[in-house]
């Protein structure tokens, strides 16, 4: 945490104590000193110190009315004594560290150390002539000695290559980590605060406050600095990310004014002036705590791999199937271990990365086996030779390459470009989803969103435009369909309406001139308080000077909204002595609390329970259906005499008199019908999550186009979906919501609370055959916890507060629902552009293995070698999901449905096109390597001895094999079956430049590679055969396009490899075919093959555990349905996930976790 700055900081300011702080009243240590007290210790300490705030405000020079003068120089000379406000972020990791990380991968190690073998023996010579002759003759004989000379090419080669890895890894961590603090502190600019200087409320980004500025405090800030509470509005502060007290804590300005960073106001509004900044707050004092405590950490755990910040640990999906895997879920949880299980491609990507990895494992074991057997019957069984001791390095050189070949067909089958592909195009994905006003927090969110199946949206400003406008009232008994002439009403109501309005809404609210000529008025603060304001400058009125009249700390008492009281009020005293209260809020529930109503000349008449019934049916009701939000204003006077007890609230806030309703109009966004018609063609459920009244929200729903007249469809209130959902205790019943959710479309008057329930319920149901996949939309405070539950949390940019974006994935800068379905067409465009990739490289993977394989048990040599499968391998993959990962979303990504969490990541179609494909390139390939000789007419490769020169033989399959590869590559641009490979390549420049560099460096590689790539220069007839055969890739692609998927049955149990569930789920709901017993007792067979296979599995897993002290959390984990596993905690309550892996791994592997929801059978 940068800790030499800190101490330097330090010594600065002890420095300063001596002159009081370069002429401020207060020094930073006894600013920090005061900050440490709570409560009346702290109103004590300020009064003897500081003679209360007003003094403190003296000796900082600040005037708390004003504000800073917001001079340069003075701003300047606070920062250099008081400190800036920002926390120094850790180092980040130099590309040698990164290098140095890169190094540590299995499989790279191996063939370092072969590598290093092959060429310390290269350079050994057998003492005499015989004794070199006598060796190995089983392999052709030594070669003469200007090729003997060349051995340590190989060696060199391969550490060559391992050096290129390391370096494109290297810079790929680099590059990532630099994008992602980009991202970081893009999303900390975004964080304003409002700030008083000179008189005039401004918004400053939160880098810039310094001590002594007058900040505006309100509902949903997080606050950005230390500060003394100067006057405060029904203020409470959820102290819980300091002190771990859930309770909200009361502030005001006589109790306790200590007002701490990173604390949350929960209700009401205020000023304070900061009094610390930056390492000074309390934040600070504990992330520098923090950072040197890390650094300790850090040291113990230099087994672990570890990732760069929390920033880059959300960005890495998968380090490599072999290594660090459990250690990175780990740390990935540590760092967010509130946020959600695992990302459904992640899952299904790890588990299909540790499959490929043992397969590969065992290919690469049998291959060693083979040859050294091979080898050691063939020169000591058959031809009876006798082990010489000097003949003990050449032997060793032969086992040696053996082991190379091996290790090379381990690094093909891993696919190392894997966990490359999903960093790249998460990477991609994000940088332009910025530009469709989505900035994504949390990586993984990106690829969710293309899994979503439900979204349950916010109406105010997300499928409105959130730009309130009066349009109809209903005062002194008059139902005015439009705004009325000021001269028709009773100036007594008039006055009485423009004074409970000017003064009974934040001051922070305002109506300001446009920008543009022409333009709309600019509406500052809250948007329902702007429409109000409209409708005073509408009656010809100004509420400003009112304002002025009485500014706001001479307001004497305020009830400041928040969701349980739907109303706000605010008590003024008046000249008399006696107490005048404003009221407004939701129609419905201010008017329940009314008992007089001003008539036409503006006298109070009796306002009769069925008078509220008619004025329902005859007002309220007729605006609501319009899609009006209704607002009603009111007010109460009280006697002075004895005065009353404001805290008492019922007694208070109740017999007022109603001066008007008000409707106002919040018009939907042009564009979301287009865009909820979209999700609904793409099988997206969209609901509507509101506050407001149920009749508006039905009629802005049918706008929207989220209900159709004469659906079958629900649309409820909060009340009523309790009513529903809840038993007899109150609990409720995941079997009650089952019955509302499905066709549940609109919530209206929902509460926070509602909106969390709904949520958990629709996540937890099992109903459906598939897990709901659910993301949610919010901006208020409260909406935090139900952020934080859903799949995906959408934090409005705009309107939303600080603790909806903090809890949430991604932000919508632009607060517009069309956003969200960009977000969606990304999300499945991240998980197509991996399905393309893996296409492309398990078909490289099959046939290499299977080539190398092969060969080597037939002709004790891999046909592909070392160096070039290492280009294959990872030149080609590195370059392939650069190419593949970039491409572009289009429309029809929201033609299909889901694909849903049970879905196999490898579908029939894919699995398909790997096989014809590998089939087509196997038959090609071993043609060439056992009859190429004879076809070109050229010396044959095959039992070429130890060091012999590269033959035309092997280079003209090495090269066909890379031509057929490039021509894959352009047929893995589908996966869905689609005839057009071609269909807008052109669009992706990425894919293009990549297609003929890769084709260019080839030519480069055959041509001038020579002895390292073990490649003999081709002649132009060659290279046109080699071409020819690679184009072979584009017609057979046709082809197996042409087949359909429903003749190939066994495709269906291929495509079930990544099957999240375990194998008995699915077998229980297999389409409910028919099978005859025969089948069954096989399957049965498979079921019990693959239980004891997971046990011994786990069983390793866990001793792995306890053996490397580190937490379950690798491929085991997995095997746990976590597809199905919802949160049983509350949202508030984050227990260590460590734990809640190891007690579910030590339980037995077939059985889903007690704990967790039954897991859905799902079919593909």
């Amino acid at each position: 945490m940068g800790d030499m700055s800190n101490s330097g900081f330090y010594a600065k300011n002890q420095r300063n104590e001596d002159n009081h702080a370069a002429g401020f009243g207060c020094s930073v240590m006894e600013l920090r000193s005061l900050m440490e007290l709570r409560g009346t210790e702290a109103v004590v300490k300020l009064q003897e110190d500081y003679t209360g705030v007003e003094g403190l405000c003296k000796r900082l020079k600040t005037s708390p009315t004003e504000g800073l003068a917001g001079v340069q120089i003075d701003l300047d000379k606070r920062r250099e004594i008081y400190g800036k406000n920002l926390i120094p972020p850790k180092t980040p990791k130099t590309f040698l560290q990164l290098v140095w990380e890169a190094l540590q991968d299995v499989t790279l190690i191996i063939l370092e150390i072969a590598a290093l073998i092959s060429l310390g023996l290269s350079f050994y010579h057998p003492p005499g002539e015989s004794g070199g002759e006598s060796c190995a003759t089983g392999a052709g004989g030594v070669e003469d000695e200007g090729e003997a000379d060349a051995g340590w090419i190989e060696g060199a080669a391969i550490l060559l290559s391992v050096v290129c890895v390391v370096l494109v890894t290297a810079f790929n961590d680099w590059s990532k980590e630099k994008q992602f603090r980009g991202l970081q502190s893009r999303i900390e600019q975004e964080q304003k605060f409002q700030v008083v200087r000179g008189s005039q409320v401004i918004q400053l980004p939160v880098s810039d406050i310094v001590v002594g500025d007058i900040a505006q405090i309100k509902y949903g800030d997080l606050l950005p600095a230390d500060g003394v509470l100067i006057q405060g509005n029904d203020l409470k502060i959820d102290e819980s990310s300091l002190t771990g007290e859930s309770d909200h804590v009361k502030k005001c300005a006589d109790m306790d004014p200590m007002l701490l960073s990173g604390t949350h106001v929960m209700e009401g509004s205020g000023r304070m002036v900061v009094t610390a900044v930056g390492v000074n707050s309390q934040t600070g004092i504990i992330f520098t705590l923090l950072g040197a405590g890390t650094e300790e950490e850090e040291k113990k755990e230099k087994k672990v791999k570890k990732q760069d910040g929390a920033a880059a640990m959300e960005m890495q999906p998968l380090k490599s199937a072999e290594g660090g895997e459990s250690d990175e879920k780990e740390k990935k949880k540590r760092v967010h271990g509130s946020k959600k299980e695992k990302s459904v491609l992640q899952g299904k990507l790890t588990k299909l990365a540790v499959q490929i990895g043992k397969a590969g494992l065992l290919m690469s074991a049998i291959t060693v086996i083979i040859l050294v057997l091979y080898f050691a019957i063939d020169n000591f069984v058959l031809q009876k030779q006798p082990w010489l001791p000097e003949c003990t390095p050449i032997y060793v050189q032969y086992f040696v390459k053996f082991f190379i070949i091996g290790v090379t067909v381990l690094v093909v089958a891993v696919p190392e470009g894997l966990p490359l592909a999903v960093t790249i195009s998460l990477a991609y994905s994000v940088k332009k989803m910025m530009k469709d006003n989505n900035l994504v927090r949390h990586l993984d969110a990106c690829e969710t969103m293309g899994n979503a199946t439900a979204i349950c949206s916010d109406k105010t400003g997300t499928l409105t435009t959130n730009r309130m406008t009066a349009v109809q009232c209903y005062m002194g008994d008059v139902h005015y369909r439009e705004i009325p002439d000021p001269g028709a009403l009773s100036p007594k109501l008039l006055d009485l309406l423009v004074n409970s309005i000017s003064l009974n809404s934040a001051y922070t609210t305002k109506i300001l001139p446009p920008d543009k000529e022409g333009g709309l008025p600019k509406q500052v603060g809250n948007k329902t308080e702007c429409g109000l304001l409209g409708l005073v400058l509408d009656l010809k009125r100004d509420y400003q000077p009112i304002r002025n009249q009485i500014p706001e700390e001479k307001l004497y008492k305020v009830y400041t909204f928040n969701s349980s009281r739907k109303s706000m009020s605010t008590v003024i005293k008046l000249s008399d002595g006696n107490f005048r209260m404003y009221s407004k809020g939701a129609s419905e529930i201010v008017l329940k609390k009314c008992n007089h109503i001003l008539n036409e000349v503006g006298e109070a008449r009796v306002f009769r329970p069925r008078d509220k019934d008619e004025m329902v049916k005859k007002v309220i009701e007729p605006m609501a259906c319009e899609g009006l939000r209704t607002i009603c204003v009111a007010y109460r006077d009280f006697s002075g005499d004895p005065e009353p007890n404001w805290d008492d609230e019922p007694s208070i806030l109740n017999n007022l008199t109603a001066i008007c309703v008000v409707g106002i109009e919040d018009p939907v966004r042009p564009e979301v019908p287009d865009a909820i018609l979209k999700c609904q063609r793409a099988g997206i459920t969209v609901r509507m999550v509101t506050g407001d009244n149920i009749n508006t929200a039905r009629a802005i729903a049918i706008k929207c186009g989220i209900i159709h007249p004469g659906e079958d469809f629900l649309c409820i209130d909060g009340k009523e979906f309790n009513r529903r959902i809840r038993n007899e205790k109150g609990e409720v019943e995941q079997e009650r919501m089952d019955k509302v959710w499905p066709k549940l479309r609109v919530l209206a008057r929902s509460s926070p609370t509602d909106k969390h329930t709904l949520v958990k319920g629709i996540i937890d149901s099992t109903i459906a055959d598939q897990r709901q996949v659910v993301a949610v939309t919010g901006d208020g405070t409260n909406d935090g916890p139900a952020l934080k539950k859903a799949d995906v949390g959408f934090a409005m940019g705009i309107a939303g507060t600080d603790v909806a974006k903090e809890a949430s994935d991604i932000i919508l800068t632009d607060d517009n629902f069309s956003s969200i379905v960009k977000a969606v067409m990304w999300g499945r465009n991240v998980y197509d552009s991996i399905s393309k990739f893996l296409q492309f490289q398990l078909t490289v993977n099959v046939v290499a293995v299977i080539v190398a394989f092969t060969g080597a048990c037939i002709t004790q040599d891999s046909p592909l070698k070392a160096v070039q499968m290492l280009w294959v391998n990872l030149i080609m993959d590195t370059f392939a999901s650069l190419a593949l990962a970039t491409e572009p979303p289009t429309e029809s990504l929201l033609m299909r449905k889901p694909y849903g969490r049970n879905k196999p990541l490898i579908s029939s179609t894919m699995t398909k096109n790997i096989l014809g494909h590998g089939v087509f390139q196997l038959i090609i390939i071993f043609t060439l390597l056992f009859v190429g000789e004879k076809i070109f007419d050229i010396d044959s490769g095959r039992n070429a001895p130890l060091n012999s020169p590269p033959s035309e033989h092997y280079t003209i399959i090495f090269n066909t094999f890379v031509m057929m590869q490039l021509f894959n590559e352009i047929n893995a641009r589908k996966i869905h079956g689609e005839r057009n490979v071609f269909d807008g390549i052109f669009r992706n420049p990425i894919f293009c430049s990549i297609v003929f560099g890769t084709f260019a460096m080839q030519i480069v590689i055959v041509q001038f590679g020579g002895k390292p790539f073990s490649c003999q220069p081709l002649n132009l007839e060659k290279w046109m055969w080699c071409v020819f055969l690679g184009l072979g890739e584009l017609v057979w692609g046709q082809v197996i396009s042409t087949i359909p998927n429903s003749r190939l049955r066994f495709l269906r149990r291929a495509g079930q490899l990544t099957r999240k569930d375990e194998l008995p789920e699915e077998d229980a709901n297999e389409d409910n075919e028919e099978i005859d017993h025969a089948e069954r007792e096989l399957r049965r067979g498979q079921i019990l093959w693959f239980r004891g296979l997971n046990r011994i599995q786990t069983q390793i897993d866990v001793v792995n555990t306890f053996k490397s002290g580190t937490s379950f959390q690798g491929a085991g984990a997995l095997r746990r349905q976590s597809s199905t596993t919802s949160q049983t905690q509350d949202v508030t309550n984050v227990s260590s996930p460590s734990h809640v892996s190891l007690s579910n791994a030590l339980s037995s592997p077939t059985s889903t976790t007690a704990a967790t929801a039954p897991s859905t059978t799902g079919q593909c």
